[in-house]
């Protein structure tokens, strides 16, 4: 695929109030949160939740894509569609969550590094046969006693652009997501160095590996205190510290930059992504890429009955999407 077709599907992903619907959590995650709603955790469960959000009636409107699960891209809707082909077929992107998860960095204790690159190339390519056009990769940084080390954030960088460098050879936009973690009692200013550092290595790491930046997706965290911190900030100090960090860290040229939600309240992950919109025009295009803050609502409702409750769920998944991509435009109106 050309860069010229990259860049074509990456700015696709970030079209004008459309974001992503992040469902790619593995088998561990997702038992964890259907226990939490008391769904029992079945390979059936798991196809029929995940075809209730790939199916809500004109999700397009608002989702550009979702990223799947590896069991999710092997899965089809109750009628034989392969979710894949139903995505495509309904004008959305389908993606592929490709990492192994992290791992801890031997030499730095509390610190990670995300492991996954062996074999990947084989598995890029039958994820595209598949269907997918985009991948996803997360690093994790922490926050804490003299960390992060920039052993940690370096190791991680070059992960992300050596995932990035295959994505690009086998036809996939890369979403390179390097996630400052909430844990923890650091201030703002904290979080603003460290997202800062973070993002220019990763920049740096991303040029020296040779991936097209025009072919490429940010999926980034928001610049916020941790979740322990006495002084907690506003909804408007939080905008525009992540804007101002984005603006020194990341090149004009990159199509997009999606959020992840990363534990905030629905509301809060929305009221941050309008804000920020309303402070533009931005370099780039800011959207989203909400888990959590996509899902909640509607896993609730639609634990309580399976059945009854399937149309209902569909219903606030799609509330969702629409404030979202409203905040994607700066448009949101927490009223209505």
């Amino acid at each position: 695929m050309s860069i010229e077709q990259l860049a074509e599907t990456a700015l696709a992903m970030v079209a004008p109030g459309k974001g992503i619907i992040a469902i790619d959590e593995s088998t561990g995650t997702i038992a964890k949160r259907f226990a939490g709603v008391g769904v029992e955790n079945t390979e059936e469960n798991r196809r029929a939740y995940r075809e209730l959000l790939l199916t809500t009636p004109n999700l397009s409107q608002h989702i550009s894509g979702a990223i799947l699960f590896d069991e999710t891209i092997r899965q089809k809707t109750k009628d034989g569609v392969p979710f894949a082909k139903y995505m495509a077929d309904n004008g959305m992107i389908p993606g592929i969550k490709v990492d192994k998860g992290t791992h801890a960095l031997a030499g730095f204790p509390g610190e990670v590094v995300t492991e996954g690159l062996d074999g990947l190339r084989a598995r890029l390519e039958e994820y595209y046969k598949l269907g997918a056009r985009f991948a996803k990769w997360r690093a994790v940084i922490n926050i804490g006693d003299d960390i992060p080390s920039g052993t940690c954030i370096e190791a991680n960088s070059h992960a992300l652009a050596r995932y990035a460098a295959l994505c690009q050879e086998q036809g996939l936009v890369p979403m390179v997501e390097p996630e400052v973690l909430m844990e923890g009692d650091h201030d703002i200013e904290t979080c603003f160095e460290v997202t800062e550092v973070t993002l220019r290595s990763l920049f740096d790491a991303l040029y020296q590996q040779n991936v097209a930046l025009e072919g490429t997706i940010l999926k980034a965290s928001m610049v916020v205190p941790g979740k322990d911190c006495d002084e907690q900030a506003s909804v408007d100090e939080v905008a525009e510290a992540t804007l101002m960090c984005l603006k020194s860290s990341v090149p004009a040229i990159l199509p997009g930059i999606v959020f992840l939600s990363g534990g905030q309240s629905d509301e809060d992950a929305t009221a941050h992504l309008d804000a920020m919109n309303r402070l533009g025009p931005n370099p780039w295009p800011l959207s989203f890429s909400y888990g959590r803050a996509m899902q909640s609502a509607a896993l609730k409702l639609w634990s309580q009955d399976l059945v009854k409750n399937y149309a209902g769920a569909q219903d606030t998944v799609f509330a969702r999407a629409r404030d979202n991509g409203m905040a994607a435009l700066g448009q949101w109106d927490r009223t209505a």
